[in-house]
């Protein structure tokens, strides 16, 4: 299956964020009191305390969390005429290194025609990156622009939002999609999204969270391509680079 018009300038995309901080008590006297403020917000129940809420939720923030893990996916046609998804992942402890590195993927591409696609990428990914650029003094790539633009000229896809279809009660995650449209699975570590801050911080194994994200944007190219009624990449030709 060659690559179709519609599948090229498409930049899947998937990342892993943590605590910037190991654990709550590593944090400034400011942040500490700003985390407070938020913990107020989000506990569940009173006996949660702060130090657990920031270990357990501070890395799906922008303002408490950063980004150790970015992998994106190109499709690319082989000689033989298949269709290639090519994963690269970027992974680190240096945020602004590994920022840096995105943003000179992201600029190899026509600005004006590169479409970026996550899963609840919208809510999370993309302003996540956004976010985390401006606060590092990083100039966003004109494709993750957004000021200033009306809806229809921010070139950004989400395979959850294609999948409501307008309908807007629950969140679908993306392991129940690819369940649904039997997709085959790449080979990973025994790890969820739940257990990213642990695996990072405590274990210090941030190789496997890379597995896990890897995996992550293949399952996201072949949801993408089933939302399009399109056949999915076989596995020999999915290339990890």
């Amino acid at each position: 299956m060659a690559v179709e018009a519609s599948l090229s300038n498409l930049l899947f995309v998937d990342i892993e964020t943590v605590s910037a901080e190991p654990a709550y008590e590593q944090l400034s006297e400011l942040m500490k009191k700003e985390w407070n403020r938020k913990a107020e917000h989000i506990r569940r129940h009173d006996d949660e305390s702060y130090a657990d809420l920031y270990f357990d939720r501070a890395g799906i923030y922008a303002e408490f969390g950063k980004v150790i893990v970015i992998s994106v996916g190109i499709f690319n046609t082989l000689e033989n005429g298949d269709t290639e998804l090519r994963i690269k992942c970027i992974s680190g402890d240096d945020e602004l290194s590994l920022l840096q590195n995105f943003k000179e993927t992201v600029l190899k591409f026509d600005q004006a025609r590169l479409r970026m696609c996550a899963h609840n990428g919208k809510e999370f990914d993309f302003p996540y990156l956004c976010r985390r650029m401006l606060i590092h003094g990083v100039t966003l790539p004109p494709a993750m622009e957004m000021s200033g633009k009306k809806s229809w000229e921010i070139r950004h896809v989400d395979t959850m939002e294609l999948w409501k279809f307008g309908d807007y009660k629950s969140f679908t995650p993306l392991e129940l999609l690819a369940a649904l449209f039997e997709v085959e699975a790449v080979k990973q570590e025994a790890i969820d999204g739940s257990q990213v801050n642990q695996t990072y911080h405590v274990e210090q194994a941030l190789d496997k969270i890379a597995s896990y994200c890897k995996r992550n944007v293949s399952m996201l190219a072949q949801v993408f391509l089933r939302l399009q009624s399109l056949e999915p990449i076989r596995q020999e030709n999915i290339t990890m680079v």
